[in-house]
Order: C-alpha cells, then sequence, then structure tokens
C-alpha cells in the first residue's frame, strides 16, 4: 500500500483529502504538530508529499527544500495561491506538480497516480544511467549531469525534460508535449513554467562547458542536439529563435 504524507493545516480541506484518497486503497498519514513535519517525514518515509505552503511555524517551499536533501520522494504542491511565479518557485524549490485551491478531488486522484505510475509503475525507467556521445551522461540515481570530471545537480523536472529532448535527439519537441510530458496536463500549468526550466537546463549545459546543444525554433519547439548534428549547423549558421510562443 502506497504511504501519502498529508500536509494541510486547514482541518475541513485536510479530512476531506484524506478521506477521499483512503477510498482508492492509499495509507493517508496527516500532521498533528506542524514544529516538527521534518522529524514525521523521516519517520514515516512515504511514497508522496501532498503539501501546502501556508502552514504554520514554516512554508512549503522551505519544507519541499529540505525533503529534497535527504529524499527524491515525489512531492504535489497544493495551495490557494494561483499566480504562476508562486508555482515556478514550487517546482525549482523541488516539487514534481502543483494544484491550486479549490480543486475536483478527482483532479488530485488524477495527478496522483499519475506521478506514481511515472515514479513507481509502467513509466519508470529502468536504465539509470544514460551516456552520449558528446561525453554527457545523465544519472537518474542521483539526478545527475556529468561531463569529463565535472557534474551538476539538476531537479527532478529539469532531469525529466533533459531525459525527453535526448529520447527525441536531433528532433524538435513541442512545448505542448513536453507539458504533458512532464506535468500531465498541460492546461493546469502556466506556459512560462517550461520556458523557466529549459533556460535553466541550458544554464547548466553551458556550465559544463555545452553550449547551445538545445536549439529553439518559433512554432516548432525544442530539439538537443547530438555533437556531429551541433557541427553540422554552426557551420550552417544556423540562429536559435528566442523562446517566443
Amino acid at each position: 500500500m502506497k504511504k501519502i504524507l498529508l500536509i494541510e493545516d486547514d482541518i475541513t480541506l485536510n479530512n476531506l483529502i484524506k478521506e477521499s484518497i483512503e477510498k482508492y486503497g492509499y495509507e493517508v498519514k496527516t500532521i498533528d504538530n506542524f514544529e516538527n513535519i521534518e522529524k514525521e517525514f523521516q519517520e514515516l518515509c512515504p511514497d508522496l508529499v501532498l503539501l501546502d505552503i501556508n502552514l504554520p511555524y514554516s512554508d512549503g517551499f522551505q519544507l519541499c527544500r529540505s525533503f529534497r536533501r535527504e529524499s527524491k520522494v515525489p512531492i504535489i504542491f497544493i495551495s490557494a495561491r494561483s499566480n504562476y511565479t508562486e508555482q515556478i518557485r514550487a517546482l525549482e524549490s523541488g516539487g514534481d506538480d502543483y494544484i491550486v485551491k479549490p480543486f475536483d478531488v478527482e483532479l488530485l486522484l488524477a495527478k496522483i497516480q499519475a506521478v506514481f505510475r511515472r515514479t513507481y509503475g509502467e513509466y519508470s525507467e529502468t536504465v539509470t544511467q544514460v551516456s552520449l556521445e558528446n561525453g554527457l551522461s545523465l544519472n537518474k540515481n542521483n539526478f545527475e549531469m556529468s561531463y569529463k570530471n565535472n557534474t551538476v545537480e539538476l531537479s527532478k523536472k529539469e532531469f525529466q525534460l533533459m531525459s525527453k529532448l535526448v529520447e527525441k535527439e536531433n528532433a524538435f519537441v513541442s512545448r505542448e508535449e513536453l507539458l504533458e510530458e512532464l506535468w500531465d496536463e498541460k492546461y493546469f500549468i502556466d506556459d512560462h513554467t517550461l520556458t523557466v526550466n529549459i533556460t535553466r537546463v541550458k544554464n547548466k549545459l553551458a556550465s559544463l562547458g555545452h553550449k547551445d546543444v538545445i536549439k529553439t525554433k518559433r512554432g516548432a519547439g525544442y530539439m538537443f542536439v547530438s555533437a556531429a548534428a551541433h557541427n553540422k549547423i554552426q557551420s550552417d549558421g544556423y540562429k536559435d529563435e528566442k523562446s517566443i510562443f
């Protein structure tokens, strides 16, 4: 039975979510003492965390970063903050998804099931290390990207994004496909969120000495180019377009 840690201080909503999720066979643990959330997290070792942002004694962003220092557990933010900057901040803190209150419980359940499929089920990857012809390597166990003796850490979303682009190497992947692949339902994620994650991945690639290996084309999407393709593109004088859609 999958264990879910629900961190929500609204008692009414807390009980509603708990009762609804438990009907589907999940074990749901709620928080009684909000001063000891990190201790309860360590003791429970949950398979998924549902995390509010506005909490007593701490906030969801801080907790998410704390959890990420010791665990890769999937984290779904649930919050009344609908501004896309807050959603981006949640994802950059290490969150895997974001749902805005008020929400339909069925939508929450769908997101939970999708995260479980990706993380533990039919869509989870069995290969832990992917090596590319240009010397880059991706390690799923620790979400690291390496080149020669240098390594950078990726957030889970950045790793998924990079993996998707590598999977379709030398071919453009549309923004819609990336949104659906990484966040399940493109209509519930602000489009700017993808741009932010692309920029972060590009910067981390550049820090490893691989600048401009992700190409942008208006109306087509993004493409990760192999070493050979990159050299040809450079010789042909291809200019990367700004990501404006």
